[in-house]
């Protein structure tokens, strides 16, 4: 698997072409949206941001994988929107939009998994690298204000 000092530089790098591009560079990856999620660091409590990819949608919800290429452990940023779920999403060329994480529990995320999987194949085999069950996590808008 990758280190942690390769994925921070790879994802860093992404960052930055996605924001001197306003997201025409590197906005899909796969044929999947790319967003920045930005979490609650569980020990440090500042703020911490990924590029993560969404292989699916539902409505105003965005679904992602957390994978870690097949990891045997779980990345840092699900582990942060586990202990504080209230996170930020930032599509290319958008602006951050408040979005609470849920991860999804069995029926759902086995309905999620099997979607996902159909599509993006490299999921299945992430899955088959490492014994943990990789979450499924649904990154819903929040509430506003009479909803």
């Amino acid at each position: 698997m990758p280190s942690d000092t390769l994925l921070k530089a790879m994802n860093s790098v992404h960052r930055t072409v996605l924001r001197l591009t306003g997201g025409r560079v590197g906005g899909r990856l796969a044929q999947m949206p790319v967003l920045e999620l930005t979490t609650v660091g569980r020990r440090s409590g500042r703020a911490r941001t990924v590029i993560l990819t969404s292989p699916l949608q539902l409505d105003d919800a965005y679904v992602v994988v957390a994978s870690r290429g097949g990891d045997n452990r779980h990345p840092a940023w699900y582990l942060n929107l586990v202990e504080q779920p209230d996170v930020e999403v930032v599509l290319p060329g958008g602006r951050p939009t408040p979005m609470r994480a849920r991860v999804s529990v069995p029926p759902e995320r086995n309905e999620l998994w099997a979607r996902i999987i159909a599509e993006h194949r490299n999921y299945a085999e992430y899955q088959s690298r490492t014994a943990r069950p990789i979450p499924v996590v649904v990154l819903e808008p929040m509430p506003t204000h009479g909803d």
